[in-house]
């Protein structure tokens, strides 16, 4: 055995399929040029809800695949497959990350000719195209650590002293010796594991990829940053950084590779800062957390008095002139009710809710009003300053709500341009046949979008110029024409190692990057300009997705399986089993299944997960008689994406002889 690939996985199905596609494509190529070598690849499981276990069941039956019970964490998991592998290379990967063609060869033939490395990493970038920094990292020496902890390496990247920790000083796109290795993309030499250990489960996500990295160099062997290919790692270090828990696992993590590898003296010393930095950062996080929930609120808190506040003093000299002054009831004590009340209003109209929308403010400024009114009515004459206030108020409270989202966004963005749905502007990579599923896709997911055209995924397209409004190598001068701001790329039509160069190429453009796997009813990404490698799934929606249609679905299960308990003495004569009709009826009615679910047929894996059910969406049409496996997969997709709670009511009330089924 040549190569044994160990993916560790944990609720990130999306990924882990369109990570087993591009390993797919790079093993086809390697076996073109090797076909002697044998590769295996093993998933490893912890116990995940996502529908995981059944894509590899049912998508990718050459993978060995181990199914954990409980989360037993990266070490622990990577060990039980490691203990079954058997190349003569190991490659530790990442579900989040897409692999070029070549990528395996080229890390062979690198290992094959330098004996002395134990290990190699890639080169990273992120779902918008960056260079993730921890490609290549140092050790984390007490002084290297102090100064990543108190922000000096972020300060100075490519100083040798303060960046030593990403080694910001050593070129991206050359070979070289390092220290550390990211676990996410971690190449090594078999006989080198059997010398040093296998992962330390004392780490249970973070750390382990440090010590891994130092025993390999402890054991006579070298790391190496190799940049001849590189891959997309969705996640990068993304582990929600602002998180007290990330803090806490982290430097934790820290505290024990320092124990472990340091003089007692030089760790004692190590453990004092980091657990300085754990309070520090800690306490950074809560406020980073409480401040980004609470801005919004204290600024339209602000603008809205502040608006009000104008409107009092412009009223206060066109109507009774210079002299005149309100009482300060109305500054200390009305005008606050107002804001109070306005906000709330736009609570209401969920105005705080992503992704902001014009309509949201309009609707909650009109509520805001009513329960202004109601107020106003309620208050004694002494109170009642001008109507017009309230009227001119609303004017300027539906201005100050527009500014505070402005004032959000430039801070967040360095703009003043809010993206509405309506400004997406989207071109999909990809021929013909591809090209046109991916459109059938998105018109499916109730986006508002304007489609730009079909981008050629080749140079020099003459058969179908009519169909493409250009081909690959026009990709920016159609950006910039087009004004396009999203690209999906068809993972079947165009290499991956064209997309990643593509991306690192058109990193600064500002770009919505999107790859849809083939035959996948799911498009990844991210969509996120400030948090490199945050998780973004897929934009396809389902309606069976929706809160409230999980709600009501739920709802319908226990008002209708309390129905069937209460008359069971009717409902029973009809049903083949007595026994099964009230042990499915209890189930359901404890949430254990679901009275419709769907019909097993292939691509059921690919949809939203849903209970075992009693009744399936071809049972709405009784005299139909599917049993095509396509018209099957069919009924499945229009149930979940057009579902509404009257479905469900609609076939339970035609298969009430099939409760006992």
């Amino acid at each position: 055995m040549k190569l044994s690939i160990i993916i560790v996985n944990y609720n990130v199905k999306f990924f882990l399929e369109q990570c087993l596609l591009s390993l797919e494509k790079s093993i086809d190529q390697l076996n073109i040029k090797n076909p002697d070598y044998k590769i295996e690849v093993f998933v490893v499981d912890n116990n995940s809800v996502d529908g995981s276990i059944d894509v590899i069941k049912n998508k990718f039956k050459q993978v060995k695949l181990i199914e954990n019970k409980s989360n037993k964490g990266f070490a622990a998991a990577n060990n039980q497959a490691l203990l079954l592998s058997t190349g003569e290379y190991i490659l530790l990967i990442n579900p989040d990350t897409v692999v070029e063609e070549f990528t395996l060869q080229k890390a062979i033939d690198f290992m094959d000719t330098h004996p002395e490395a134990g290990a190699l990493g890639v080169k990273m970038i992120d779902g918008k195209g960056n260079f993730l920094p921890e490609s290549k990292r140092s050790l984390p020496t007490p002084a290297t650590a102090f100064f990543k902890i108190f922000g000096f390496s972020k300060l100075f990247p490519k100083s040798r002293i303060f960046g030593r920790y990403h080694l910001g000083y050593l070129d991206n796109n050359k070979v070289h010796e390092v220290e550390v290795l990211a676990g996410a993309f971690m190449f090594i030499r078999k006989s080198v594991l059997d010398k040093t250990g296998f992962l330390d489960e004392t780490f249970f996500m973070y750390g382990e990829d440090i010590d891994l990295s130092y025993r390999i160099i402890s054991a006579g062997y070298k790391n190496f940053y190799f940049p001849d290919t590189q891959i997309i790692h969705y996640k990068g270090e993304s582990t929600k950084k602002s998180s007290v828990n990330y803090v806490l696992v982290f430097y934790k993590a820290m505290i024990i590779f320092a124990r472990k590898h340091f003089s007692k003296k030089n760790a004692s010393l190590f453990s004092f800062f980091i657990n300085v930095a754990i309070y520090i950062r800690a306490f950074g996080a809560i406020i980073h957390r409480f401040i980004s929930r609470v801005f919004l609120f204290i600024t339209d808190l602000v603008l809205v008095y502040a608006g009000l506040y104008l409107v009092k003093i412009f009223w206060e000299k066109f109507t009774f002139g210079p002299a005149y002054k309100y009482p300060e009831e109305l500054l200390f004590i009305i005008f606050p009710i107002y804001v109070l009340l306005w906000i709330f209003g736009l609570y209401l109209s969920r105005g705080y809710a992503k992704p902001f929308k014009i309509n949201k403010l309009i609707r909650g400024v009109l509520i805001g009003v009513i329960l202004v009114s109601i107020f106003y009515a309620f208050l004694e004459e002494q109170y009642r300053f001008s109507r017009a206030i309230i009227l001119l108020g609303t004017i300027s409270t539906f201005i100050s709500f527009w500014l505070s989202r402005l004032l959000i966004h430039f801070i967040s963005n360095g703009n003043f341009k809010i993206y509405h749905s309506d400004d997406i502007r989207i071109a999909i990579v990809g021929k013909n046949e591809e090209a046109e599923r991916v459109l059938k896709l998105l018109k499916s997911a109730n986006l508002r979008y304007y489609f730009v055209g079909f981008v050629f995924p080749e140079e020099n397209n003459q058969e179908n110029k009519k169909e493409f409004i250009g081909d690959i190598t026009q990709v920016e001068e159609l950006i910039n024409v087009n004004k396009i701001n999203e690209i999906i790329f068809c993972d079947k039509d165009i290499p991956s190692f064209q997309v990643i160069n593509l991306m690192t190429k058109l990193q600064n453009k500002e770009i919505i990057f999107k790859i849809a796997p083939r035959e996948a009813l799911f498009i990844i990404g991210s969509n996120s300009k400030n948090s490199k490698g945050d998780l973004y799934t897929i934009d396809i929606q389902l309606s069976i997705t929706k809160v409230s249609n999980k709600f009501y679905k739920r709802v319908i299960d226990i008002l209708f399986g309390l129905f069937c308990l209460l008359f069971s003495p009717i409902m029973i004569i009809f049903q083949k089993s007595r026994k099964k009709y009230f042990d499915n009826i209890i189930k359901i009615v404890r949430g254990k299944n679901t009275f419709v679910s769907y019909n097993e047929s292939p691509g059921c894996e690919l949809l939203p997960i849903l209970k075992k059910g009693i009744l399936r969406p071809t049972d709405n049409f009784q005299n139909s008689g599917f049993e095509n496996p396509e018209e099957i997969s069919e009924c499945n997709m229009i149930y979940a994406k057009n579902y509404i709670p009257l479905t469900d009511l609609l076939i339970i009330l035609k298969n009430l002889e099939k409760m006992g089924d």
